[in-house]
């Protein structure tokens, strides 16, 4: 039987878990709390420079249009165009991803706004009541517009034991120096730190099939392929702890 890979809940064939950093409640309700002052400022702002001199029925058209561009098309656009991070979950160090890990795209977003407007916190929510609640009995700390996306908030912020597994393989330096790192996705870099960190945990045959299956997506994203000589692990090591050594510097 294939080896299945979840990242988030990442779950190995073996069930071995790659647990990425589920984000707590705290942090979450910080995050959106910096979203909602950006989405009531840019409401303020439209409905100040929106006409005046209109009639009553269309004035009430204008707002409520204005209202769900706001509440509900902004953070599509935001998470779509930044992969799942909204300005209150870049300070907070978060980001969405769907539950297998990867990016997620313009209907996961808009599923998480939609399920947010109506369901989490204003129509139906209470202000909030109805997101914190189902959060607080979620294992992943969900709210209900996640579970209808198939969606989970993570930390993006590595602690520094994870950060220490990356070295540089001495032998590949000179090649790491090299690279174009600018294409390497946040949730790849994710799945390939989650591997480093819990790579004595597999068998022999996981290490090789995963290390190889992620060595492929980061080859693809750096444009520069493993070589055959090359163990998996010293080759995503080598890209990992390059990545670090240029934000350090």
């Amino acid at each position: 039987m294939g080896h299945t890979i979840r990242v988030g809940d990442l779950v190995t064939g073996e069930a071995v878990v790659l647990d990425l950093r589920v984000a707590q409640l705290a942090s979450r309700a910080v995050a959106f709390a910096f979203d909602v002052a950006v989405q009531f400022g840019l409401l303020v702002l439209v409905f100040v420079l929106a006409p005046v001199d209109i009639d009553g029925a269309l004035q009430s058209a204008l707002a409520i249009s204005i209202l769900i561009l706001v509440m509900i098309g902004y953070p599509t656009a935001v998470e779509t165009a930044t992969r799942g991070r909204s300005l209150g979950k870049l300070v907070m160090g978060l980001r969405v991803v769907r539950d297998d890990g990867g990016a997620i795209r313009f209907r996961h977003a808009l599923v998480r706004a939609l399920g947010g407007f109506i369901v989490d916190f204003w129509v139906l929510g209470l202000a909030g009541a109805i997101a914190l609640f189902v959060s607080l009995f979620s294992p992943q700390g969900k709210r209900v517009g996640d579970y209808l996306a198939g969606t989970v908030v993570i930390h993006t912020r590595v602690p520094k034991r994870e950060v220490e597994l990356a070295t540089m393989p001495p032998q590949l330096a000179e090649w790491a120096s090299g690279l174009d790192l600018s294409q390497l996705p946040e949730e790849l870099v994710l799945a390939v730190r989650q591997y480093l960190s819990r790579h004595d945990e597999l068998s022999a045959q996981t290490q090789w099939d995963l290390g190889v299956r992620l060595s492929d997506d980061v080859a693809a994203a750096v444009r520069s392929p493993r070589h055959e000589y090359t163990a998996p692990r010293a080759y995503l090591s080598a890209v990992l702890a390059e990545r670090r050594r240029r934000a350090a510097g």
